[in-house]
């Protein structure tokens, strides 16, 4: 059984590394089996055995599909909502695909997948806790308990989100010796579990964290975490519920929303994050230096991030392939892996600050023109600049009315591959690129730019949210303007939910949070549904004649739930079958055995 198969996994350590820095945090590393006994009282062996708990916590930028390329199959969560789509046609015939179209089978594949991994981790985690005693009494000791509290936490956070209320263990758990049957714990038993541990952790790790532990969880990371427990058990979904495990039998949101806020001042005070300022104030300047931040490895904005590795190296340690896999063909792509939609693009309001569709300084028939600065920092678009090149990403006519047309550089394969592509939507991806990042043939030398997981402006948003729904209006437009100021926009005056929705998908756009958002707000069948959602692009004409170039919008990549669908089961992934079965604990509903 599968319960069988997590618990006896061998201990995964590390082979001996000179060093744990930066690099080697999150570096992909052979393992070996080291005995119990010689770990906990050797300093080296221990932060071995710590490597997997960080290695496994997300996967950063490295990101496959299963059936297409060698490799893990992984998901980036912003393809699954409306802000991004894949432009490799090949993908929606992979398991992306199928959960795309919402197949039962798959979601229960990779949901089995997920729940092993994690649970993986936390018997390893479990099994440090229980020998806890016999590691050396001392400053090192403290950071790997801490980080042992901090990852307990961090992994049933990951499980509450995907599945509810889990399998709550907090020691090793053998079937040969304990034969009683787990229960799933309620999802107020989890909530405070997470944030119990998550305060253990906060009082043992440090606040800063030098250079050479570039990386590690520090107290405000577990802060975070704590917060961002409170934040997520504050969705729609999770009250009122009759089934423990799937929610609050009453509506606690306020609750946690204060709960957060407390967690969220916690962090605040320690005084080490704060906004990356912008001091230039022309359109290029500022969307730069803007774009420069997401370039930054662990800046003063960074909470925690994934490492990926300096040297890029993809074989061998944990680079990546983003600039590789978004460039525009003209620039040497090939996939079109990560194409911003129409839909995004609409949300990027005009340099006074208002929506497009009201705006007095909007100009349809040159539309990206007195946008937000965020956007020339995010999306690569029709004529603007990028790797020394002027981008087209538009048809060109003869005349006007003619049927013979040239494709744009950028509307047109790179390459011979069979598996070369170009966008759908009329748009590249910006953010998260290195512009100097050279793209070849070299397969073993990638990119190097770690995945931010939590930053500062994101505590900024979260608590905007919290003061905006408890009332607190006046505090809730300071945070954002703060965001706004950053990146000289004008300052709202008055604040409404649509402004509070806007600026934070906007500011976090491409970044995890935004699909997260969608099932938190309880709006996941509306936006992620081709029939309610449907994903738009743009087709970009220009003529030799002189006449006006048009815009035309255009549907991509699903207008009806064969192509994109979610499903209310899908709030909660389904358990495992062997689970349920061994254990003889409720399936999340709706999910039937494939």
């Amino acid at each position: 059984m599968l319960m069988k198969k997590i618990l006896y996994t061998s201990l995964f350590v590390g082979i001996l590394l000179s060093t744990t820095g930066c690099n080697d945090l999150f570096k992909e590393i052979p393992y070996d089996k080291l005995s119990e006994s010689s770990i906990w009282g050797d300093e080296l062996q221990l932060d071995e055995y710590v490597l997997p708990w960080y290695r496994n916590m997300d996967n950063g930028f490295s990101t496959y599909v299963t059936t297409i390329m060698k490799g893990i199959g992984r998901e980036y969560e912003p393809w699954y909502g409306d802000q991004l789509t894949v432009s490799r046609s090949a993908w929606y015939n992979a398991d992306y695909g199928d959960i795309l179209r919402s197949s039962q089978q798959e979601i229960t594949t990779r949901g089995r997948t997920k729940w092993s991994t994690y649970y993986t981790q936390l018997r390893s985690i479990n099994v440090l806790l229980q020998n806890a005693d016999q590691i050396t009494e001392g400053s090192h000791k403290q950071r790997v308990l801490g980080e042992a509290h901090f990852f307990r936490a961090y992994y049933y956070y990951l499980l509450l989100r995907m599945y509810g209320g889990p399998l709550l263990l907090t020691e090793p758990y053998d079937p040969l010796t304990n034969t009683t049957p787990l229960t799933r714990a309620s999802y107020e038993e989890t909530v405070d579990f997470i944030a119990s541990e998550a305060s253990l952790a906060a009082s043992l790790l440090d606040a800063e964290i030098s250079d050479s532990d570039a990386g590690r969880a520090s107290k405000g990371a577990a802060y975070m975490l704590k917060a961002k427990t409170y934040f997520w058990a504050s969705g729609v979904k999770f009250q009122n519920r009759e089934e423990p495990y799937l929610g609050f039998p009453d509506d606690r949101t306020d609750l946690m929303y204060t709960l957060a806020a407390e967690a969220y001042d916690s962090l605040m005070a320690l005084n080490q994050y704060s906004l990356i300022q912008i001091s230039e104030t022309t359109q290029e300047g500022i969307a730069e230096a803007y774009h420069e931040i997401f370039l930054t490895k662990n800046s003063q904005e960074s909470i925690w991030e994934v490492q990926h590795n300096d040297d890029g190296n993809f074989d061998t340690g944990f680079g990546h392939k983003l600039d590789r896999e978004t460039a525009p063909p003209s620039c040497y792509g090939t996939f079109a892996a990560y194409v911003p939609t129409q839909n995004h693009v609409d949300e990027y309001r005009t340099v006074s600050g208002q929506p497009i569709e009201t705006a007095t300084d909007y100009d349809a028939s040159n539309p990206y023109k007195n946008r937000d600065y965020r956007f020339y920092a995010n999306v690569l678009y029709d004529s603007c600049s990028f790797k020394g090149k002027i981008l087209e990403i538009h048809y060109t006519y003869e005349k006007y009315g003619s049927s013979s047309y040239e494709r744009g550089a950028d509307l047109t394969p790179y390459g011979s591959s069979e598996q070369a592509t170009y966008t759908r939507t009329g748009y590249y991806l910006k953010k998260f690129t290195r512009e100097s990042q050279q793209i070849d043939t070299d397969e073993v030398y990638a990119s190097s730019q770690n995945c931010i997981i939590w930053r500062y402006a994101e505590v900024l948003l979260d608590y905007a949210e919290i003061d905006f729904k408890q009332g607190r209006i006046d505090d809730a437009m300071e945070k954002l303007n703060q965001i706004r100021r950053r990146v000289h926009m004008p300052e709202y005056t008055s604040i409404t939910w649509d402004d509070i929705v806007n600026e934070r998908r906007v500011e976090l756009a491409f970044e995890k949070s935004t699909y997260w958002d969608l099932i938190r707000w309880g709006i996941a069948e509306e936006k992620m549904s081709g029939s309610t959602n449907p994903l738009y692009g743009i087709n970009i004409y220009k003529y030799n004649d002189g006449t006006p170039t048009v815009y035309r919008k255009k549907t991509v990549n699903g207008t009806d739930n064969t192509v994109r669908y979610f499903r209310e089961m899908q709030y909660y992934w389904p358990v495992p079958w062997d689970e349920i079965r061994c254990h003889g604990i409720p399936q999340n509903p709706s999910w039937i055995e494939m």
